[in-house]
């Protein structure tokens, strides 16, 4: 019962950490570096010019032309402006540049081999001429003023990346589970920025210097973390921008968003083996907050289990013993359900369900992980 205890207590400990205290502390300092610098205007650089924005696909043409469209119409762009649109090797349509209306400022070209986000990306950066590289997906909608603020965010002194703020779709219902956490989450990226850097940026827009850009290595699952570590790793900074904002136009069943996390938690594991400099407080900068914000965040499942295991060992023999004093409170609390709307019944009911889903998805990575796993994308 000893080690039981011990264990329920340090798994206690570990959630509040990560969960609680770690953004209560990022956030305190966030707000104090931000009250303390509102009449210091931040040193600035020349403006970098002009702009590359690179969307790597394997969508139909209908809808990369529809994003297309959308980055074209940036009304504070700079006047050097282009879209390069890498086609996946793995797309099967032909090609679109002849079937899409023509523009001089987006240009067609094909991943490099063997296919992948990864080497799609690779391609879409050499064939930019940008001195600012974008970064973006098919199924967002970017703001008028978000490639801007953007380019703009790259003249402060020692910022290397930006990322932009993406909001999930609205459908009229009470937010899920992974939309409060994706709330919860630009805040704390934000937070992160204000004290030193953001860990990671948003895939669906953020920008980088093109001059340190370092191509991606072939298989790469998380290239919106692989390339803004790598340019902490050169001392640059990663911002995030409020007021660069974006939206995700699909709405993804709970089972997608499983693969997806599943998939992207496999991601931060490869980085850690691909990367290994990230695990070194002496060269990592910002080697605290990626402990607290993604690795220590794997043990969420585990150490839920073992409060739930110590609840059950320790609470469950009181509350069989007096079963006649909890029987009234738990009929009202079923009853408290049960007059809750269909609506309201149905998002707890997904929550509930999302919250599985997402430790499933932890514990899928964590088991791809160990095994050096990582041909994840279809999984």
């Amino acid at each position: 019962m000893k080690a039981l205890d011990v264990g329920a207590y340090v798994a206690a400990v570990t959630l509040a950490a990560v969960w609680l205290f770690y953004p209560l502390v990022m956030g305190a300092l966030a707000s104090l570096l931000r009250h303390r610098g509102r009449a210091a205007e931040p040193s600035r650089e020349p403006p970098l010019g002009s702009v590359s924005i690179v969307v790597a696909t394997r969508d139909e043409p209908a809808s990369v032309w529809a994003r297309v469209e959308d980055c074209l119409q940036a009304t504070n762009a700079p006047a050097q402006f282009e879209v390069i649109v890498a086609l996946d090797r793995g797309q099967r349509w032909d090609p679109i540049e002849s079937s899409a209306p023509s523009r001089k400022a987006v240009r067609f070209v094909w991943g490099d081999e063997p296919g992948g986000k990864a080497a799609t990306l690779n391609a879409g950066v050499r064939a930019a001429s940008g001195d600012i590289v974008m970064f973006t997906d098919t199924s967002q909608r970017f703001h008028p003023e978000a490639i801007g603020r953007l380019a703009d965010a790259l003249r402060e002194q020692g910022v290397g990346a930006v990322s932009g703020n993406l909001e999930l779709g609205s459908t009229g219902q009470p937010p899920s589970l992974v939309t409060l956490y994706w709330r919860f989450e630009r805040w704390l990226r934000r937070c992160e920025a204000e004290v030193r850097s953001s860990v990671g940026v948003t895939g669906a827009i953020y920008a980088i210097r093109r001059s340190l850009w370092k191509p991606l290595p072939a298989g790469l699952l998380l290239d919106d973390l692989y390339t803004p570590m790598q340019i902490v790793l050169r001392g640059y900074r990663v911002g995030f921008v409020e007021g660069a904002r974006a939206w995700e136009t699909r709405q993804p069943r709970p089972t997608e968003e499983y693969r997806r996390k599943a998939r992207t938690l496999t991601g931060v594991i490869q980085l850690c083996a691909w990367l290994p400099e990230l695990l070194s407080p002496v060269r990592n900068d910002i080697w605290l907050q990626f402990l607290f914000h993604k690795l220590l965040r794997f043990l969420t499942p585990y150490c839920t289990l073992a409060v739930g295991a110590w609840c059950l060992v320790a609470i469950w023999p009181m509350l069989t013993q007096h079963w006649s004093f909890w029987l009234g409170p738990a009929v009202a609390a079923l009853l408290g359900v049960s007059l809750l709307s269909a609506n309201r019944t149905r998002s707890l009911r997904n929550m509930v369900a999302e919250t599985f889903l997402l430790s499933g998805a932890v514990m899928a990575a964590t088991f791809h992980g160990l095994r050096g796993r990582w041909d994840v994308w279809q999984k």
